[in-house]
C-alpha cells in the first residue's frame, strides 16, 4: 500500500518529467517481469524523474488482461522501491476499471492514471458515473485521462473533484486549447496537469503556458538524456533550444510515426531496440515497424545529441 497521500503524490508529479516504461514481452507475447524491472530501475538511475506510470498507454494496457496489469504493477512497485511514485494504467469498462484501480492499490501504486472507456461514447453524466465509481473504489490518487471517447469538459471535473479528494489528476491528450484554458481557470491548482498528446514533447512549451508542467516522455525510454535536457529547455522556457530539438529529433521522429497507424507504441519498442536495449515486439492489434523505417529511426536516434 502506498504511503503517499493523493495530493502528495500530486505534488511530486507535478515537479519533474514523467516516464512512462513499454511493457516487455517475450517472442510469445508473454509479460517479461526481469527485464521489465531493469529497465524500470535503468530509467530511474538517471534521476530526477518524478513518476512512473506502469502498463499506460505506452506500456500498451490496451493489449494486456487485467491480471498482467496487477503482475506489471507489482513489477514496477518492486523495481521503484519508493523512489518515485508509481501510477498504474486502469481502463475499459467501469467495472473493469474498478476492478484494475483496486488492484492497483493491493500491488502497492501510489495512484491510478484512468483511461477512456471500451468503445462506447458516454455523455458527461456517464462519464461522471464512471469516474465517480473508479475514485470511490480506492484510496489512492486518480488521475483522469482525457482523450479519444472519454472528454469531461470543466464542470463535470469540478463536480467530481468536490466529490472525491483523491482525483488529484488531469492528463490532457485532446489539444483542445479552449476546453484546456476552461478546465484550468475553473480548477486552478486544486489539479495537477499532465501533457499527453502523443508525442508530448511538440506541445510542451505552449502547453506549460497553461498550467502544464510536466508531461508524459515515451522517448525518455530510449533517450532519457535526451528527453531531460529537452524538459529542462521547456521549463526555462528557452524557446531556442526547444525549436532546436524538435527540428533536429522531434519532428523528423513524428514523421516515422505517422506513416502507419498505431505506430505511436510500436516506435518506442523500435527505439530501444536501436539502442539495443529490445523489450520485444508489440501485441496485435499493432504492429512493429518495417525494416527501412527501423533503419531511418535508427540514424536519426544515433545522430540525437542533448538540447
Amino acid at each position: 500500500m502506498s504511503n503517499l497521500s493523493p495530493k502528495e503524490t500530486a505534488a511530486i508529479l507535478a515537479k519533474g518529467l514523467l516516464s512512462f516504461p513499454v511493457t516487455h514481452f517475450d517472442a510469445q507475447m508473454r509479460f517479461q517481469e526481469g527485464p521489465y524491472r531493469e529497465h524500470c530501475d535503468w530509467l530511474l538511475n538517471f534521476g530526477r524523474l518524478t513518476g512512473l506510470f506502469c502498463a499506460g498507454g505506452t506500456g500498451e494496457v490496451f493489449s494486456l488482461t487485467p491480471n498482467e496489469v496487477f503482475d506489471v504493477t507489482k513489477a514496477a512497485v518492486a523495481a521503484t522501491q519508493g523512489r518515485v511514485p508509481v501510477i498504474a494504467g486502469a481502463g475499459y469498462g467501469t467495472a473493469i476499471a474498478v476492478e484494475m484501480a483496486k488492484n492497483a492499490e493491493k500491488a502497492g501504486a501510489d495512484g491510478i492514471l484512468l483511461l477512456p472507456p471500451y468503445l462506447m461514447f458516454p455523455n458527461q453524466e456517464g462519464m461522471v458515473a464512471h469516474i465517480d465509481a473508479v475514485c470511490k473504489s480506492v484510496s489512492i490518487a486518480v488521475i483522469v485521462y482525457n482523450r479519444d471517447n472519454g472528454v469531461i469538459n470543466e464542470d463535470s471535473l469540478a463536480r467530481l473533484c468536490e466529490r472525491n479528494p483523491n482525483l488529484v489528476g488531469f492528463k490532457d491528450g485532446v489539444g483542445d486549447i479552449e476546453l484546456m484554458m476552461r478546465v484550468y481557470a475553473k480548477m486552478g491548482d486544486r489539479l495537477t496537469y499532465i501533457g499527453g498528446l502523443p508525442t508530448a514533447e511538440t506541445f510542451a512549451l505552449p502547453y506549460l503556458e497553461m498550467g502544464v508542467t510536466t508531461y508524459s516522455s515515451a522517448i525518455f525510454n530510449f533517450l532519457p538524456e535526451w528527453a531531460l535536457a529537452f524538459y529542462d529547455a521547456v521549463r526555462a522556457k528557452d524557446q531556442a533550444k526547444v525549436i532546436k530539438g524538435m527540428q533536429e529529433f522531434v519532428l523528423p521522429y513524428i514523421a516515422i510515426r505517422n506513416e502507419n497507424k498505431g505506430y505511436a507504441v510500436s516506435i518506442v519498442k523500435a527505439g530501444m531496440t536501436a539502442i539495443g536495449r529490445p523489450a520485444g515486439p508489440v501485441r496485435p492489434p499493432l504492429t512493429d515497424l518495417n525494416a527501412d523505417q527501423f533503419a531511418r529511426l535508427k540514424k536519426l536516434i544515433e545522430a540525437a545529441k542533448p538540447v
